[in-house]
Formats: structure tokens, sequence, C-alpha cells
């Protein structure tokens, strides 16, 4: 294989060379996400242990929501206010001692329920002050022409995650028991602080306001002022509302009479994503990035309604995975347009509302899922959803077009940020 067809496939690595920053946060994240997944595990499983009760089990996703959204959107504001480096370290820390409460309380002769649901609470509501400041760090430390390459490789980082953390989360769970799953979410997170204590600090723009309603409202004002961010978001919620069918795996695995496939059907996508990942080299020349929202989206959609379509166990897996893989390309380039055209000084509350188009429209779409398999059955669910998707999105990139017409070489907002040389004077010291 030629040098040039290699580097058109295999991940662009520049932002892992010229960013230190970048780096840091590459394996801070690894470790989080391996950490993280213990305990996504190991929680949801003690609650049925302690209550037997799948209403007790779906009453943590109603816990978490609320603050999720709330603390979404305010910590969106509070990135742009305060020093991001101190905000992540802070949620970080917070996260740690956190996770401490679940060690401790699994270590008791008889472990309580409460506890859990108020550290699935405490998570969600930390995790949405933190994400934004994550997410707007990266359009500092990453240059500008880097950002597509920076999404893949970050992505191709919790892909890893998402396989392998659950598959050793279960292990650990299964053979060792609660306590010492969670006490590996806790080293994960000591070691998690002390990388995110080696970042550069990140402070708010010179004549930034304090984080208040009227500047949520700001953010909230300009995404709507911009058709390309508002296709972003409406395209990633179409999606995800109409061919979001996890909730319903079990009951096609129980159609397929292949129960025993139900994890690798869960797999599947980010198998799939993954496996995109691994193969993204090409798409750090493409410009053209609202394209690869509307055609990556499309493809989550086509491959959701075939998997609706076939019969046999592995065709189903083959499509999740391309449906997977559809996902990831619309990621990739949602990640770019949002990290190329959106000014420092508004990136944290943008952010803020980027959590939620990522996190409402699947809570939204296993809702949706679930009351049209109960009319339809679920193989209709599963078609009737993805096509929906299809007709949607097409309908999005027709009202918007500006959203298919994007290009970095030639959009005002993303030469203004090219212009502004952010980041100016990014450290590119070895980590």
């Amino acid at each position: 294989m030629s040098k040039t067809l290699l580097s058109s496939v295999v991940p662009d690595l520049s932002p892992w060379r010229s960013s230190r920053d970048f780096r840091l946060l590459f394996y801070q994240g690894t470790v989080n996400f391996f950490g993280s997944f213990m305990a996504m595990i190991a929680l949801p499983l003690q609650i049925k242990h302690l209550t037997d009760s799948p209403l007790a089990v779906g009453a943590m996703g109603a816990v978490e929501l609320i603050p999720l959204v709330v603390c979404g959107l305010y910590g969106g504001a509070l990135a742009d206010a305060v020093d991001r480096r101190r905000l992540i370290l802070l949620t970080e820390a917070g996260l740690g001692l956190l996770a401490v409460v679940l060690l401790v309380n699994a270590l008791l002769p008889d472990p309580m329920l409460w506890p859990l649901y108020v550290v699935a609470a405490g998570v969600s509501a930390l995790a949405g002050l933190q994400r934004p400041a994550l997410d707007s760090l990266m359009a500092r430390i990453v240059p500008h022409d880097q950002m597509t390459a920076a999404a893949a490789l970050n992505a191709v980082r919790y892909q890893i995650g998402a396989i392998a953390g659950p598959a050793l989360a279960g292990l650990v769970v299964a053979y060792a028991g609660y306590a010492p799953a969670y006490a590996v979410t806790v080293a994960g997170f000591v070691l998690s602080v002390l990388l995110c204590a080696r970042l550069a600090p990140a402070p708010p723009a010179r004549d930034a306001e304090r984080p208040s309603l009227r500047g949520i409202a700001e953010g909230a004002r300009y995404a709507w002022s911009r058709p390309v961010l508002l296709g972003t978001y409406a395209v990633d919620l179409a999606a995800m509302f109409f061919a979001f069918p996890n909730t319903i795996f079990p009951f096609l695995a129980d159609e397929l009479d292949a129960t025993w496939a139900l994890g690798l059907m869960y797999a599947a996508g980010a198998v799939g994503s993954l496996l995109l990942g691994l193969t993204s080299g090409w798409t750090s020349r493409i410009r053209r990035h609202g394209l690869l929202v509307v055609c990556g989206a499309a493809a989550w959609g086509l491959a959701v309604a075939a998997a609706g379509w076939v019969s046999g166990i592995w065709l189903v897996l083959v499509c999740l995975a391309v449906a997977g893989a559809g996902d990831m390309l619309s990621g990739l380039g949602r990640a770019t347009i949002w990290n190329q055209t959106i000014p420092d000084e508004l990136r944290g509350r943008l952010a803020g509302i980027e959590v939620l188009s990522y996190s409402v429209g699947p809570q939204l779409g296993q809702v949706r899922a679930g009351t049209m398999a109960g009319w339809t059955g679920t193989r209709a669910a599963f078609w009737t959803g993805g096509l929906a998707c299809v007709a949607s999105v097409a309908a999005l990139a027709a009202l918007l077009p500006k959203l298919i017409t994007y290009d970095a070489r030639t959009d005002t907002d993303a030469l203004r940020r090219r212009a502004a040389k952010e980041p100016a004077g990014a450290p590119t010291g070895p980590a």
C-alpha cells in the first residue's frame, strides 16, 4: 500500500503530535471511560439486585434527565465565565467523590438503595457542568484545520471504551462484586484528576460576563441565527428521535430466536463507529462538513430501517454496524462545524446546547421506539423509524440549504475563527 493511500485510510494523528493538552485529554478520557463504565454497569445491576424491579432500574434514567438538562445549560454559561481547566478539574474531583460514596455503600453489610439514586443524579449534574467545558476546550488546544482529525481520534477513544469497558465491567461485577468495580472507578478518577491538573490554564475572555439566564439566552439566539448550526442540532435530534432502537433490541433478539446475540446487538454500532474511526484519514481533507452531517444521518436511518427488514441475526448485526458508522460520520461533521465556527466567547454556552442535542434525542428515541413497537410490532418500529429519519433529514436539508453548502474554506464564521488564530500559543511539548 502506497504512503499516500495509507495516509488516506489510517487516522490523522496531527492533533496528537501538535498539542500536548490534546494528548493529556486523550489519556484522561481513556482512563475516565474505563472507570466510568464500571459504575455504569454496576449501578443498575446493584439496583436490580436490591429491588428485583425493572421499574426501579428504569427510575434511574428519570432522576438523571433533569439534572443533565439544567446543569448542561448552566455548565455552558459557566464554561464561558471561568477557567475551563479549573472547572474540569473540580467536576472531575466531584465525580471521584461520588464514586467513593458508591464504594462505601457497597462495603456496608446491607447496602442502601437511596444513595444509588442520589449518586446517579449527582453524576448527571456534574457531567452536565463538565461536558461543555471539555468540548469548548478542544477549540483552543487543537489547530483550526485539525478539528476533524481531533474529533475522529476522540471518537475512536470513546468507541474502544464503549466496547471494552462494559465487557470488562461485566466480568468484574460477575466475578468480584460491586465493591471492586467501584474501587476501579475511584482509582480511575484519581488518575484522571492528576492528568487534568497538568492541563494548561484556560481562562475566560477578558470581558466575560457572569453566568446568567441572559447569557444562556444569548447563546441560544446565536445558535438560532446560524442556519448551519441549527441544522446540525436539528439533524441529530431527528436522527436520534426516529431511529434510536436500542430499547427494543431484546424484543428483536427474541423474534430472531437469537437471545444469545443481544450483547452483540448493543455492541455492533460501536464496532461500526470504531471501524470508521480507524479508517478516517480521508475525512481530514473534507471541507464540506455539512454534507458529512446529512449523509451520515441518512445512512444511519437507512441502516436502521434495513435492520427491520432483514431476517438473519448476522445481517441485522451488519446493518447495526453500518448504522454506527453513519452516526460516526455525522458526528465528525457536527464536531468540526461547531469547533470551526463558534466564537470562543460563546463556545461554552453553545456546548451546553450541544449536550442537550445529543443526550435528549436518544432518551426521546427510546420512548418512540418502545411505543411504536407496542403499536405496530418490533420490526415495524425499526423500519418506520429508519425511513422517518431519512425523510426528516432530507426535509431539514431542504429547509436549511446552508448546511449542505457549508464549506470551511468560504464560510464567514469559519474564516473569522481561522483569522483569530485560535488556539494561539497552544503548548506543544511532550506530555
